[in-house]
């Protein structure tokens, strides 16, 4: 099984591509990711937003794809 590390995503992103990150990586929904994560901020045992911000400043972004010949 081959495990990919987490990255935001850049094609996936509405925001910081957080989300489309943990969905891309886990083979998730990303909609469903994104309502998940809008359900659990409302929340208010865990600030939500602020586990957001902190992976989008703390997460890497994923490489650009390379296209062959530039």
């Amino acid at each position: 099984m081959v495990t990919t590390p987490l990255r935001r995503s850049r094609r996936r992103r509405l925001l910081g591509g957080v989300c489309g990150g943990v969905a891309e990586r886990y083979g998730w929904n990303v909609t469903l990711v994104r309502v998940v994560w809008l359900v659990l901020a409302a929340l208010p045992v865990l600030p939500g937003a602020v586990v957001y911000v902190a992976l989008w400043a703390l997460v890497p972004i994923e490489e650009p794809i390379r296209q062959p010949g530039r």
